[in-house]
């Protein structure tokens, strides 16, 4: 499975991004997708994640700015991020595993999640 990440880039507070996340192989090898960032000098944080029946997971600092959203036709994930502020500035990574129920609840582990993607870079200036 490979996954590949794009959409980051270089935005102001308040603005928009969408992030994509797609995979390759077996949907079941995904059934959980997950989005990971890390800013420099700070571990790797959990930000959300669904699985293959929709149910969504975000973590509270996101909450109400951010929405995790799949489409199993594509196989593709996607983040998007709305009102972004310089503290959502780090390197994002899809991420996923698979199972094999459609409505595993997802881990926010980074160390559980086996398939990775590059980063994409996300840079929010005031």
């Amino acid at each position: 499975v490979q996954l590949q990440a794009s959409g980051g880039g270089s935005v102001q507070t308040g603005d928009s991004l969408r992030l994509s996340c797609a995979a390759s192989g077996n949907i079941v090898s995904t059934a959980v997708m997950g989005w990971f960032r890390q800013a420099p000098g700070k571990e790797r944080e959990f930000v959300a994640a669904i699985n293959l029946s929709g149910s969504t997971y975000k973590a509270d600092s996101v909450k109400g700015r951010f929405t995790i959203s799949r489409d199993n036709a594509k196989n593709t994930g996607y983040l998007q991020m709305n009102s972004l502020t310089p503290e959502d500035t780090a390197v994002y990574y899809c991420a996923a595993y698979s199972s094999p129920s459609q409505r595993t609840v997802p881990t926010r582990d980074y160390r559980l999640y086996r398939h990775w993607g590059q980063g994409t870079q996300v840079t929010v200036s005031s």
